[in-house]
């Protein structure tokens, strides 16, 4: 019986590395040794995963490298084909390598399919990236649906803020006070503040909307819309409005700041029966564009990593800017805006302009790795034609 068994076991290893041995991670050698009958080098051509399936071996099949689907949407690529033959089985396998070059080995050709592996972004629920020149959306995910947008937001309430500024120097500096003891709350909680405001205190438009734009000041970002539309629940009517003038269908707004309803009613400033904005990437995409068109001053002010405002350090969160953690030169990344709350996650809408290319707008929602992902897609966006000069 025990001798049975030992057979059986020893039948099953070599059934399944008949197939590609996908289920074993370390095979004894005398179980699941495979044979070179020919190899021959190929010309280096990309493939892709076929399905779920298959794993990576060294060429013995005594110790396996990776499974195919912890690695869904890597190109790997061939340089050889081998005749391996394990038992009286032979089969055609491939030696392949991620474009890195740190992960390599065989793997049975029919788990694979000729080509690169279609461009995604794993984390992020939805992105877009728009050919800024054209309004031309060149790659989305679920780019149609609308979705919180936390601190985005304020890409439309910065809109509103220059259109009402139109440019004044006067408008720039009018000063603003501060009679709400709301905000003043707002801004003293670490949770939803950031800029903080005393009370009867007087600040200039200007002073506001560095804070909103650079810090993501909510405060700042209220006080604004106040300033813009005589009070809050005018100032959303006038996103809305907006967002409908420029035939957004999925953009509506509750909030000048990107803080939801349930975090607003507690500082006196909840408006709607929706606890959230809800914009869709390409939506967002398209205010940006707007944004940076009407007001290309977006541009220089939002690529400030920092500054003092009101004696108070306003820092930039867009960790793609020169000097930060995810910069890249070749990106020229020069805005624009991040957004976080635990219902949105993070958000990111990024813009750049690489040489020779025209300018990318991309966003991200509700995104883990908001800064990678946005360099690649920046980076796959490129790869198009139709965004060369």
């Amino acid at each position: 019986m025990a001798n049975l068994h030992i057979k059986s076991r020893l039948l099953a290893f070599l059934v399944v590395g008949t197939i590609g041995g996908v289920t074993l991670t370390q095979v004894p050698a005398a179980a699941a040794s495979y044979h070179t009958v020919t190899t021959q080098s190929v010309k280096k051509t990309a493939y892709h995963k076929k399905s779920s399936k298959g794993a990576i071996f060294n060429k013995k099949h005594t110790r396996k490298v990776v499974n195919l689907k912890s690695h869904p949407h890597t190109t790997w690529y061939v340089t050889q084909h081998a005749t391996l033959k394990h038992g009286k089985t032979k089969g055609i396998y491939y030696y392949v390598k991620n474009g890195k070059g740190n992960i390599k080995g065989w793997i049975w050709h029919g788990y694979l399919k000729k080509g690169k592996a279609p461009f995604t972004l794993s984390k992020a629920k939805a992105a877009v990236a728009m050919d800024e020149s054209t309004g031309k959306v060149v790659w989305s995910k679920k780019a149609n649906t609308a979705r919180p947008i936390a601190s985005v937001t304020k890409i439309m309430t910065l809109y509103l803020t220059l259109k009402k500024v139109d440019g004044k120097a006067s408008n720039w500096n009018k000063k603003i006070k501060i009679k709400s003891h709301g905000l003043v709350s707002m801004s003293r909680t670490a949770a939803y503040g950031g800029f903080h405001f005393s009370y009867g205190h007087k600040y200039t438009v200007k002073q506001l909307y560095d804070a909103a734009f650079l810090d993501s000041s909510n405060n700042s970002a209220i006080a604004l819309g106040q300033w813009v539309a005589g009070s809050n629940a005018k100032f959303i009517k006038k996103m809305n409005a907006q967002a409908k003038a420029w035939k957004l269908g999925k953009a509506h707004f509750v909030s000048a700041s990107g803080l939801e309803n349930s975090d607003l009613r507690r500082f006196g400033y909840g408006y709607g029966s929706a606890n959230a904005n809800r914009v869709s990437a390409k939506d967002v995409a398209l205010i940006a564009r707007h944004l940076m068109r009407d007001y290309p001053r977006v541009l220089k002010d939002g690529k400030v990593g920092s500054k003092r405002v009101n004696g108070q350090l306003c820092y930039n969160y867009n960790n793609l800017l020169k000097g930060r953690k995810y910069y890249r030169a070749s990106l020229k990344v020069d805005g624009l805006k991040t957004g976080y709350t635990p219902l949105a996650g993070y958000c990111f809408v990024g813009t750049g302009q690489k040489s020779g290319k025209h300018r990318v707008i991309t966003v991200v929602l509700h995104d883990a790795n908001e800064f990678t992902e946005t360099r690649s897609l920046m980076n796959h966006a490129y790869s198009f034609k139709s965004m060369n000069n």
